[in-house]
């Protein structure tokens, strides 16, 4: 950590003497760690117990006295660099910090990288040695190599053109503030292309990396263990801290649900996996990242979300009314954070979760009062002049079109985007929680909502679709146009004028199918 001494004038009075050691103490204290209050915005995301959350090569990490232990000997090396990785979200823009102890050799901190199989990792690195020459520079393993040396500010243009910038200190001097072999303090900040690294609250290296072909804005979180002589190095109090998204971008969180129904029907996974793929490829203004499996189960998912898409099974089993997560969206919302749920997730029981829904997304599905059929859209009509139906044409597709939702009575604004008239056979069948009801069988002929959009009074937007029950159905441009463009508007950006462009081959259409 460092103390930072500044000259204070040698005569005060006694009134001015008191000032001068106050703020004297001041600086002190602020400088010989982290704040309490400031450490209560990180979450924890190593237990101290197991490696939980964590996957590497098991002869290599293990856990020990509350911290990650990496060791290799001279009867059991590496061969190759290798990595314990954390499996349960990826980085974009944070603040890290962790402790760690290194004997021997050299090891690293992964960050917004690639894995690369094998626990193989390529990406920035936040060096550490054992030594007095790599720890606190900016490594990019498997690829560019050194960006900043220990003490440098370092600009890597577009064109990959390294600018070295105001200097950080001598080498020397700053390798004089790591304790060798003992507990050092490690802190790295990403935000947008501005990478900063810290040992022991003392800038080490800094970088701006500008380079289009190869600078990266998102990945994996890893630790590494080098190849070569024997060496053991330590990790505890893992923390992280997600910070709102440089340069304007938007952080759109998609949650998949667990396998469901039979093949084609209910990839959440897949569809899911789809959309991230063509929103990254045709909105760069928006980070797009999705969890798998249901609930995520890494404890920071939303927290620098400006929106959450939810494609998963509703009703009783739906994970957003399960243990205490209701409260916990509502005071996203309450920060203005989006919410889009399509097909099943825009169902929830009315006694838990009706309420929340109607406040969050505008309607959804109400057992008793909507109906699910399966049947062809005909005669469909789309908002004129809203942002979600630009560059959508009106659309023939065959779905498990739910209809008939439940919608606020006053309070915000509900759009109605993608309407049709069911046929009167669908409003014939028996009554049922789903199926039918008093209310729907005496509307035969009338013109049903299927998408909607709602603005919220308090600020915050809502986006609610029935369909999607069958996977084949994202292959429809005009479909999948119009939830590109629900996924923009929720995350609070301009949909551009003619839509988010995609395309989508068939092979792309069937990667990610679950296995039921």
């Amino acid at each position: 950590m460092r103390v930072e001494i500044r000259m204070w004038p040698r005569f005060f009075g006694r009134g001015d003497a008191f000032v001068g050691m106050f703020a004297m103490l001041l600086v002190l204290s602020g400088s010989l760690g982290f704040a309490a209050d400031d450490e209560s915005s990180f979450t924890p995301i190593f237990n101290g117990t197991s490696l939980e959350g964590w996957e590497g090569k098991p002869e290599f990490w293990s856990v020990a006295d509350g911290a990650i232990v990496g060791q290799t000997t001279a009867e059991k090396p590496t061969q190759g660099n290798t990595f314990l990785i954390w499996k349960q979200g990826k980085l974009d823009d944070f603040e890290l910090r962790l402790t760690y102890r290194i004997t021997g050799n050299n090891s690293g901190v992964q960050y917004r990288s690639k894995d690369m199989g094998d626990f193989v990792v390529g990406g920035y690195q936040a060096d550490i040695d054992s030594g007095a020459t790599y720890t606190g520079i900016n490594y990019e393993e498997r690829g560019r190599g050194i960006l900043a040396t220990r003490g440098e500010r370092v600009t890597i243009a577009p064109d990959g053109k390294k600018t070295p910038g105001e200097s950080i200190g001598k080498t020397e001097e700053l390798q004089k503030l790591v304790k060798a072999g003992d507990w050092n303090e490690y802190r790295i900040v990403a935000q947008g292309k501005k990478l900063s690294h810290y040992v022991n609250g003392q800038l080490m290296s800094e970088v701006d990396d500008a380079e289009t072909a190869k600078r990266a804005a998102e990945g994996i979180l890893a630790l590494q263990l080098h190849a070569g002589p024997p060496m053991k190095v330590e990790f505890k109090s893992v923390r992280l801290k997600r910070l709102k998204l440089a340069d304007g971008r938007k952080k759109l969180v998609l949650v998949a649900g667990k396998a469901s129904h039979g093949s084609g029907q209910h990839e959440f996974k897949a569809g899911n996996k789809l959309l991230e793929k063509c929103l990254k490829a045709s909105a760069p203004m928006l980070v797009a990242q999705t969890y798998e499996g249901g609930w995520p189960a890494d404890p920071t998912a939303f927290s620098n979300a400006d929106a959450i898409f939810f494609f998963m099974d509703g009703g009783g089993g739906h994970p957003v009314v399960q243990s205490n997560r209701l409260a916990e969206v509502a005071a996203l919302v309450k920060r203005g954070v989006g919410i889009a749920c399509l097909h099943y997730a825009v169902e929830v029981p009315k006694e838990k979760g009706g309420a929340e829904f109607l406040d969050w997304l505008g309607g959804y599905f109400e057992t008793d009062w909507s109906v699910n059929p399966t049947w062809e859209l005909a005669a469909t009509e789309l908002a004129v002049g809203h942002p979600i139906t630009r560059g959508v044409k009106p659309f023939v597709c065959n779905d498990e079109w739910y209809y008939h939702m439940r919608f606020r009575d006053s309070s915000g604004k509900v759009t109605p985007i993608l309407t049709a008239i069911p046929p009167d056979s669908t409003r014939e069948r028996p009554d049922g929680p789903h199926s039918n009801n008093p209310t729907v069988r005496s509307k035969k002929g009338s013109r049903e909502v299927l998408a909607w959009a709602y603005e919220r009074p308090e600020g915050g937007r809502g986006f609610g679709c029935t369909g999607a029950h069958f996977h084949a159905n994202w292959g429809n441009n005009d479909f999948r146009r119009m939830m590109l463009n629900s996924l923009l508007w929720t995350s609070g950006l301009d949909v551009p004028v003619e839509g988010v462009a995609s395309t989508v081959t068939p092979e792309e259409l069937m990667a990610n199918i679950d296995v039921k």
